[in-house]
């Protein structure tokens, strides 16, 4: 047996729960490792440096993921495009899939380096930011952005060993690159006594190293997921699919981010310990979200590998474990950090003000995070088998026009910070209802379309 084999999940049959689980527990693993190492800039700048740096590095969150958030989704299409190739059996074009998939990485990477340094200060001002924390916010974000081509390698990189159920191998070199990112953070700011752009020399830093580490297990792979980077190549039927499937899911994350943008503008009126402290309760609530989507990346990969397969029955069960199984365990986590709330916010800061501040976040959004799972879990199902436009109109429509709405009628009558945050738990209640019910419309008719070839 090669070594493909022996990492491989066979997701065709046998036992659901345990394997969705054994592929949904890394993901969600190097997803909370990847938050946590991000928080670390966060902490290690709010005891070290000062407030002001602890913001300038807050405030960029929502920036940084509206325009990550749309090429990191063209990594799903990477994904279900080989994992339907899998199903099917057809190993002699994952290859050719795969070379061509690296390719849209290192073009989308270095896209994005040269568009963070145009935006960098315009979208900054357009959002407020507090004059005081504008030029290390810009530093910041400038110097993140070096790193936008190794966060993109890494990104399809773990979507090329997720379509086979390989989630562990990124899980340890995400590990590897994150502590390197801990020991860099305390280097630049304690030792050196750098600010917010020490944080982001780190991270760039250690982008890096995760990215080397994915390309070295890919060129070494044997098989079909072997990568011979002279072979790199834009095969057009494999852009083709990889942009019906992603760039739905891409701009669908860069909509959602972009209300997230025009609520931080709302944040960012309430003073630099109000941001602060929102940076800071975002960390948690960030993995509280991780469940529902470890969750959901395991169930695209499943449910594509199925429906290539045409074993539809086991799409559907798939996704209702998937979907039990997201609300109980985000529920747990949410409750958990809702209670431990107070010792989890001194690790990010002292300063009485900004954890006041996080606790509202906390009590308005971390507790109903569960509610994500309405909308995601069924689109996920959906992209799964190739239906990748219907989830990102409901989730844009829902979670993003609504909010934007919201802001624009009420943003001249905020007098205190819940009024802002409280438009999230609204949004996913109305955005999961929809979802639903198109969820059960569209699955119904594709299984039968499917049935009648």
């Amino acid at each position: 047996m090669n070594d493909k084999n022996k990492r491989a999940v066979d997701m065709l049959h046998g036992p659901i729960f345990r394997k969705l689980l054994y592929i949904t527990i890394p993901i969600f693993l190097m997803s909370t490792l990847q938050q946590l190492f991000n928080a670390s800039d966060t902490a290690i700048v709010g005891h070290f440096s000062s407030a002001e740096a602890m913001a300038a590095v807050g405030s960029n969150a929502p920036v940084i993921n509206m325009i990550v958030t749309f090429f990191t989704g063209l990594s799903v299409g990477s994904n279900v495009m080989l994992s339907h190739f899998i199903g099917k059996n057809e190993e002699n074009r994952v290859n050719d899939a795969l070379h061509t998939s690296f390719m849209v990485a290192l073009i989308s990477g270095f896209i994005m380096l040269f568009l963070g340094q145009v935006i960098a200060v315009p979208i900054l001002q357009l959002l407020h930011t507090p004059s005081h924390v504008l030029p290390m916010a810009q530093a910041y974000l400038r110097i993140y952005f070096l790193g936008m081509p190794f966060l993109m390698v890494y990104d399809f990189g773990s979507a090329v060993l997720r379509s086979i159920g390989d989630t562990r191998r990124p899980l340890y070199y995400l590990l590897t690159a994150g502590l390197i990112n801990v020991w860099l953070n305390l280097f630049f700011v304690v030792v050196l006594k750098r600010n917010a752009d020490g944080v982001a020399i780190a991270t760039t830093i250690s982008n890096g190293v995760s990215a080397a580490l994915i390309l070295r297990a890919l060129i070494k792979e044997n098989g079909m997921l072997h990568l011979d980077l002279r072979r790199l190549s834009l095969k057009w039927n494999y852009v083709r699919r990889i942009l019906w499937i992603g760039a739905p899911a891409g701009l669908q994350g860069m909509i959602f981010s972009i209300s997230n943008v025009v609520i931080q503008a709302a944040i960012n009126l309430f003073g630099s310990k109000c941001i602060a402290g929102n940076s800071a309760a975002l960390n948690l609530e960030y993995i509280c979200y991780f469940t529902v989507y470890a969750f959901c990346q395991a169930l695209m990969t499943f449910v594509s590998q199925n429906y290539a397969a045409g074993t539809y029955e086991r799409c559907r069960r798939t996704t209702r474990i998937a979907f039990i199984s997201a609300i109980g365990f985000t529920a747990v986590i949410s409750l958990g950090f809702f209670l431990l709330r107070h010792p989890l916010l001194i690790l990010f800061t002292h300063d009485s003000r900004v954890i006041h501040y996080a606790m509202i976040r906390m009590l308005f959004i971390a507790l109903f995070e569960p509610m994500t799972a309405l909308y995601e879990v069924p689109g996920a199902s959906l992209r799964g088998i190739g239906r990748s436009i219907i989830p990102t109109i409901i989730t844009m429509l829902g979670c993003c026009l609504l909010r934007i709405i919201y802001m624009h009628a009420m943003i001249k009558s905020f007098t205190a910070f819940y009024q802002v945050v409280i438009i999230y738990p609204i949004s996913w209640a109305v955005t999961g209802a929809a979802m639903i019910i198109f969820y059960f419309i569209v699955i119904k008719r594709a299984y039968r379309a499917r049935r009648s070839l």
